[in-house]
């Protein structure tokens, strides 16, 4: 294990930050934070909002509603817009929304200070618009925090070119590897906005515990913690073999995936969930049969006779969706017709046609 500061560790540090910079493609620093995405959120949230004040997050599944647990975890006032689940978010919906609650929000006293928005709704799979979203909120000058958790990686996301301000995505879903570190860059608005506000709730998690250790230890120890070298190590492998790969054909690979899934499905009896015009290639999620089957049973099924585990439906889409990811390995076709196989047998033993 390689010890996470010095000369042997800084050079493979300084490469995997900037490979990461190409693939979000970005000038902004980026950062590596031990912890799970929503740890990167929090700290992005709670650095960029002062307490107080409003943050608009529009909803249309489950981790959008993440955002604003995170949000109310630091006493803010959420402006709330939900959408049907399965539904994208509407940008001029979004419009509409702001140039209403903005001046009702200042004559309140908590002004809404920023947008945060999930890119990939991995609870319902819809992909939303982000570039008209963050375009929405730039009408407004508003800074954007996007959840790109499950995205970054899997369709093309250029953070510079849409000005997003804080992006934040992790390296176990598109990546292809061992979860354990956040990723996030952050622009120097957002930077500025860190530094300016007045409420400080932490120390991990507040942005401007990152820009000291970045200033004072650049080429040394330019993060506050120990980082998980092992991981950071397999997240260089991972990022090489996307680029070695190419950025386009990674993309292309998982859309094939979930091209095939999703065909393959269909003729099983399982249609897509989300509309078809916003669903992820980076997941399948697929309705429940007519006749109404089952489908813990299946799950469990696929899992242990089968050894391919799939997600079913969070909370009230329990029962009614599955979920199949076309990430990492789970785009070959080795995993995807194991996956179709496996479920027509399923089907089979149960006395259905298929």
């Amino acid at each position: 294990t390689l010890p996470h500061y010095g000369v042997e560790w800084m050079p493979l540090f300084r490469e995997t930050t900037d490979m990461l910079k190409r693939l979000f493609e970005t000038e902004n620093d980026v950062l590596i934070m031990p912890g799970p995405g929503t740890a990167a959120l929090d700290a992005a949230i709670g650095s960029l909002v002062p307490a107080g004040s409003s943050i608009c997050i529009p909803v249309n599944g489950f981790f959008g509603m993440r955002l604003r647990q995170v949000a109310g975890g630091y006493g803010l006032a959420v402006s709330s817009l939900d959408f049907p689940e399965g539904t994208h978010i509407d940008p001029d919906e979004v419009r509409r929304h702001l140039k209403d609650s903005i001046p009702r929000s200042q004559a309140d006293g908590q002004p809404i200070r920023a947008l945060a928005v999930v890119h990939h709704e991995t609870s319902t799979g819809v992909l939303n618009p982000l570039r008209e979203i963050v375009a929405v909120a730039h009408e407004f000058d508003l800074p954007v925090i996007v959840d790109a958790v499950a995205s970054l990686g899997g369709v093309r996301l250029p953070v510079d070119g849409w000005g997003i301000d804080v992006c934040v995505t992790v390296a176990n879903k598109c990546l292809g590897a061992p979860p354990g570190v956040a990723l996030l860059s952050v622009s120097r608005r957002a930077w500025e906005l860190a530094g300016a506000n007045p409420s400080r709730h932490g120390w991990y998690a507040d942005l401007r515990t990152w820009a000291e250790y970045r200033r004072r230890w650049p080429g040394w120890h330019p993060y506050p913690t120990t980082l998980p070298t092992n991981n950071i190590v397999a997240l260089h492998q991972a990022l090489k073999q996307i680029f070695e790969e190419g950025v386009d054909a990674r993309f292309e690979s998982i859309a094939r995936a979930a091209r095939r899934v999703r065909d393959g499905m269909a003729e099983l009896g399982f249609t897509l969930f989300p509309e078809p015009d916003y669903a992820a290639p980076m997941v399948s999620a697929l309705k429940n049969r007519p006749d109404g089957i089952d489908l813990d049973k299946m799950l469990v099924y696929l899992l242990r006779k089968r050894r391919i585990m799939v997600s079913g439906g969070i909370a009230d889409l329990h029962g009614r969706i599955f979920r199949v990811g076309h990430m990492g390995r789970a785009r070959t076709p080795e995993y995807t017709e194991a996956l179709l196989e496996g479920t027509r047998a399923y089907l089979r033993s149960k006395g259905l046609d298929v």
